[in-house]
C-alpha cells in the first residue's frame, strides 16, 4: 500500500510523518500531535509554504524537504503548560486560587450529584466540538465559527426594540467598529453557501457580522470589481444603511437583512446571473437594502389619517415607500458612501430609476395590480424584454419583503410576533388618537393564526405560486414550507376555537351567577360609561 511522506518543521525542528494514504484522520492527527509533543487537548495548526491554513489530514499532499510544512501549537492545554505568570498578573488573574476554587467546586459537584451531571457532559461534548472545529478550519476567520449552522432552533434576540427610537452614536460608533475589524475577516465556504439558501437563520448573528455578510453578498456576486466599488465605500455605505435603520419590532435592520438575504438566496437558486445583467442584479440586491430604511413603526394607513409630515410631503401617494428611497438616495448623494460613484451617468440613471421602481412596488396596496401586470405576461415572458424584466424584479423584492414564512418555523415564527407587537403599537396609538383603527392590527380582535391563514393563502401562495411558473425549482424551497405554515396555523386557529367553545359555557355559569347574586342598574351602567369616556 502506498504510503505518504510528509516534510514539516516543529519549532524550527525538521520532522517527517509517515503514513498510509488509508490512514484513519485521527491516526493522522495524533501523529502530528506526537511530532509537536502536544497534549490530547492542545490545538494544532500546520501551515504551506505560503504560509496558508492547511487541514491535517489523510489528505494532505506530498512534499519534500525543501518545500517543508510548518507545524504549530497554537493554543495549549493550561494543565499541560501553565500560562506566563507575569501576563496572568497582568491581566488579573491568580492562576493558582483559580484552580483551586476549581476544585472544590468539581468536588462540591460530585459530592452533591452523586455523579457528574448530564450538563457537563454536554458543555465537554461542545468544548470537544469547538476544538475539532478550530483545528478543521482552513482559514482564522472565527465569524461564524460559533454559529450553529443547522436546521436546529435559535431564540430571537430579546428585547431588539426596547431602545430610543433612532440609534444613539455610541451604539453606532461600538457597532462600527466590530464592523471595521470583521470586516477583512475570511468568510468560510460553509457559510458562504448556508447565505445562499432561504433556512438561513437571521437570529443567530449581531448586527456588525450581518454587515459582513451583506458584504460578503455584494463580493460573491462580483459587483465590487464589475462596478468598480471600492471595499470602504462599500463598507460606510452598508454602515449607513444600518444607522439609518429605527429600532422597531419588526422593520429593522434585521428584517433589512432578511429581506437582502432572501433576494440574495432567489438570485443563486433561479441561476437570475445567467439571465439578466449584472446591472439588473445591483438594483435588486440595492433595493432590498435600502426598502424600508428610516421606517418609524406606523404604515401608511397611519401616515395617511394621522396626516403626517411624509404624508404631506407624498401627497398620500406611498408616504413610507417615497420615504425610504428618499433617505437611500440621500446615503448615496455622499462621495464616502456612493458605491455608484465610480459608474457613468447612464448607468447611475438606470440604477435610480431600477431602485425607485423596487421600492415603491413594496407598497402592498400596489399588491394586486403588480400581481395581475405579471400573470398577464407570464406565458410570454422574455428575458430580453426590459418591460419584462422590470416587473420580474418588482415582484421578486415583494416576495422578498414577505418571505417570513418561507423560511424554517423556529426561524419565522419569532418574526410573526415583532410584527404583531408592531401592529398592536400602532393600533394603540389609533385608538388614543381617534384615529380608524386598522382591523389586522387591533390586538382585541386578531390573534397570531387569525392574522396569518388569510394572509398565506390569499396573498403569499399566489404570488409565491406565480413566481414558481417561472422558475418550477422554487416550488420546494418557498411553495412547500409556506404550505406547511399555512397548515401550521390553521391547526393552532382551530385549538384556539375549540378551547373558547370549551370555556363559553363556564364564562355562562359565571355571567349567571353573577346577575342572581346582585342587581346593576342601567344608570350605574351609564354612570360608569361616562366615567370611562371623561377618564380617556
Amino acid at each position: 500500500m502506498a504510503a505518504k511522506i510528509i516534510y514539516f518543521t516543529v519549532n524550527g525542528r525538521p520532522e517527517q510523518a509517515e503514513f498510509p494514504e488509508s490512514c484513519p484522520a485521527q491516526d493522522v492527527k495524533d501523529l502530528f500531535r506526537s511530532a509537536a509533543e502536544a497534549g490530547p487537548h492542545d490545538i494544532l495548526k500546520l501551515y504551506n509554504p505560503k504560509g496558508n491554513i492547511i487541514n491535517i489530514s489523510p489528505s494532505l499532499e506530498p512534499n519534500s524537504p525543501n518545500s517543508c510544512y510548518k507545524l504549530e501549537v497554537v493554543a495549549a492545554d493550561c494543565n499541560s503548560e501553565p500560562l506566563d505568570m507575569e501576563l496572568a498578573g497582568a491581566l488579573g488573574f491568580d492562576l493558582l486560587s483559580m484552580e483551586k476554587r476549581l476544585q472544590g467546586l468539581e468536588k462540591k459537584l460530585l459530592m452533591e450529584a452523586g455523579e457528574t451531571p448530564a450538563v457537563v457532559y454536554e458543555m465537554k461534548k461542545q468544548v470537544d466540538s469547538f476544538r475539532e472545529k478550530l483545528e478543521s478550519v482552513e482559514h482564522l476567520s472565527w465569524l461564524g465559527l460559533f454559529k450553529d449552522l443547522s436546521d436546529e432552533t435559535h431564540k430571537p434576540s430579546p428585547f431588539y426594540h426596547k431602545r430610543t427610537l433612532h440609534k444613539t452614536r455610541k451604539e453606532c460608533e461600538h457597532v462600527r467598529e466590530k464592523f471595521v475589524q470583521m470586516s477583512s475577516l475570511e468568510v468560510s465556504d460553509e457559510v458562504r453557501q448556508y447565505l445562499k439558501t432561504p433556512t438561513f437563520d437571521n437570529w443567530q448573528w449581531e448586527d456588525a457580522e450581518i454587515m459582513v455578510l451583506l458584504q460578503v453578498m455584494y463580493t460573491d456576486l462580483e459587483f465590487i470589481p464589475t462596478f468598480d466599488i471600492e471595499p470602504e465605500v462599500l463598507q460606510h455605505f452598508l454602515f449607513e444603511v444600518y444607522r439609518r435603520y429605527n429600532n422597531i419590532p419588526f422593520h429593522n435592520f434585521k428584517h433589512c437583512f432578511c429581506v437582502t438575504q432572501m433576494m440574495y438566496g432567489l438570485i443563486w437558486l433561479t441561476d437570475l446571473r445567467s439571465k439578466m445583467d449584472g446591472i439588473d442584479l445591483l438594483i435588486m440586491l440595492t433595493s432590498a437594502v435600502c426598502h424600508d430604511l428610516d421606517h418609524m413603526g406606523y404604515n401608511n394607513a397611519y401616515q395617511i389619517n394621522a396626516r403626517t409630515e411624509l404624508a404631506l410631503r407624498y401627497n398620500d401617494i406611498s408616504p413610507l415607500e417615497n420615504h425610504h428611497c428618499a433617505v437611500a438616495f440621500e446615503i448615496l448623494e455622499k462621495a464616502e458612501s456612493n458605491i455608484f460613484r465610480n459608474l457613468s451617468v447612464d448607468q447611475y440613471k438606470r440604477i435610480r430609476e431600477g431602485i425607485i421602481k423596487c421600492i415603491l412596488a413594496t407598497d402592498m396596496t400596489r399588491h394586486n395590480e403588480i400581481l395581475i401586470k405579471f400573470k398577464s405576461i407570464l406565458p410570454t415572458f422574455d428575458f430580453t424584454n426590459k418591460d419584462h424584466k422590470d416587473m420580474l424584479m418588482m415582484i421578486l423584492i415583494k416576495v422578498s419583503d414577505i418571505s417570513n414564512e418561507a423560511r424554517p418555523m423556529e426561524v419565522a415564527e419569532p418574526w410573526l410576533d415583532c410584527l404583531l407587537q408592531e401592529f398592536y403599537n400602532q393600533s394603540d396609538v389609533e385608538k388614543l388618537e381617534g384615529l380608524p383603527v386598522t382591523p389586522f392590527m387591533d390586538r382585541d380582535k386578531v390573534t397570531k393564526p387569525s392574522s396569518q391563514t388569510g394572509f398565506i393563502r390569499f396573498v403569499l401562495l399566489p404570488l409565491f405560486m406565480e413566481l414558481a411558473n417561472l422558475f418550477p425549482c422554487l416550488e420546494q424551497h418557498i411553495i412547500d414550507p409556506v404550505r406547511k405554515a399555512l397548515d401550521y396555523y390553521t391547526e393552532m386557529e382551530k385549538a384556539l376555537e375549540r378551547e373558547k367553545q370549551n370555556r363559553a359555557p363556564t364564562e355562562k355559569i359565571v355571567k349567571s351567577s353573577d346577575t342572581c347574586g346582585g342587581r346593576h342598574s342601567s344608570t350605574d351602567s351609564q354612570s360608569d360609561a361616562e366615567a370611562l369616556k371623561a377618564d380617556v
